[in-house]
């Protein structure tokens, strides 16, 4: 693999900068409606029907890119190309910030409704259950969390497995996002894509959670408090990955997450992660300009891998 790889994560991430989203026709929307086609025909509450459905529709967009990766071996010009298409389509930090900057100025301005109309863009909480703090807390946790799962997740497998690993990841987000609830009629079916999730994250959503740490000051936060609530308060969140960088997040912005979390399909009680003020719109504002920070990191360091490994195998050949 040439240098191509780090040149396409580069040009994928300004793409992403420059021109958010695909307007029409973007893949992963394209994705979606072909799992909700197979889910329509295949749905059984069991997890090994589930555990079927996840493999072969994440196998799809890995084989794919394998093909892609095979086609465009000995071309860099290739290899760059591709792998930025993939990072583009792959990457939601533009439309993540957009939602985000959004919801903080809805929040700011009192427009509950139009916050609450706008919070399914953001995550999958019951919005109308929500008041302004509820609504500003949630839009914090979910720009945490989805800085780590629509940025730093794409990079980092970018990096490591080239097209491949930037499709397979967005097919497992995306499934995970679909099925992966704990709603009665996903509690099975859905089991196998939520764990396959929590696998591929494990790398990632603890990555995200250093690089905040060290993007705190960049905004005016704490990278001490973002450090301490990461060790201190992730682990007892439910999710393994999820709350690495929630905690991270609460502690950089010095506010308080986590407690009653209101679904469609239920309530739960999170742990509390952080040791500070409840969110307002401000740090909804201020959640945004650490994503972006962060985001602007994880893109730094997916090139400083690519453009290493590509430095290795290049040494290698050479020592034959």
């Amino acid at each position: 693999m040439s240098a191509g790889r780090a040149m396409g994560l580069l040009l994928g991430v300004a793409a992403d900068t420059a021109l958010g989203d695909p307007r029409r026709w973007h893949p992963v929307s394209a994705f979606g409606r072909m799992a909700q086609a197979a889910e329509r025909a295949g749905y059984r509450d069991n997890r090994l029907v589930g555990a079927g459905y996840a493999v072969v529709l994440t196998s799809l967009p890995i084989a794919g890119g394998l093909a892609v990766e095979r086609l465009t071996r000995h071309s860099p010009v290739g290899q760059a190309v591709s792998t930025a298409l993939a990072t583009w389509v792959a990457l939601g930090g533009a439309s993540l910030a957009a939602e985000g900057t959004a919801m903080g100025r809805e929040l700011d301005a009192g427009e509950l409704d139009a916050a609450r109309d706008r919070l399914p863009n953001l995550c999958g909480r019951d919005p109308n259950a929500l008041d302004n703090r509820g609504l500003a807390r949630a839009s914090v946790e979910s720009v945490a969390e989805n800085t780590s799962d629509a940025v730093v997740g794409p990079l980092f497998w970018g990096a490591v497995a080239g097209v491949p690993g930037v499709l397979g990841y967005r097919a497992v987000n995306t499934l995970d996002a679909m099925v992966g609830h704990r709603s009665p009629r996903y509690l099975r079916f859905g089991w196998a894509a939520a764990r396959l999730d929590d696998l591929v994250n494990l790398l990632p959503a603890r990555l995200s959670a250093a690089l905040t740490v060290s993007a705190a000051p960049v905004v005016g936060g704490s990278a001490r408090g973002a450090w301490d609530a990461w060790r201190r308060d992730a682990a007892a969140h439910p999710s393994p990955n999820a709350g690495q960088v929630e905690a991270a997040f609460a502690g950089a912005l010095s506010v308080r997450l986590g407690g009653r979390t209101n679904y469609r399909h239920g309530v739960e009680d999170r742990p509390v992660l952080g040791d500070g003020r409840n969110p307002d719109s401000g740090h909804v504002t201020r959640a945004v300009e650490l994503s972006r920070v962060v985001g602007a990191l994880a893109g730094g360091v997916a090139v400083a891998i690519a453009g290493t490994r590509a430095l290795f195998r290049a040494r290698r050949r050479r020592a034959r």
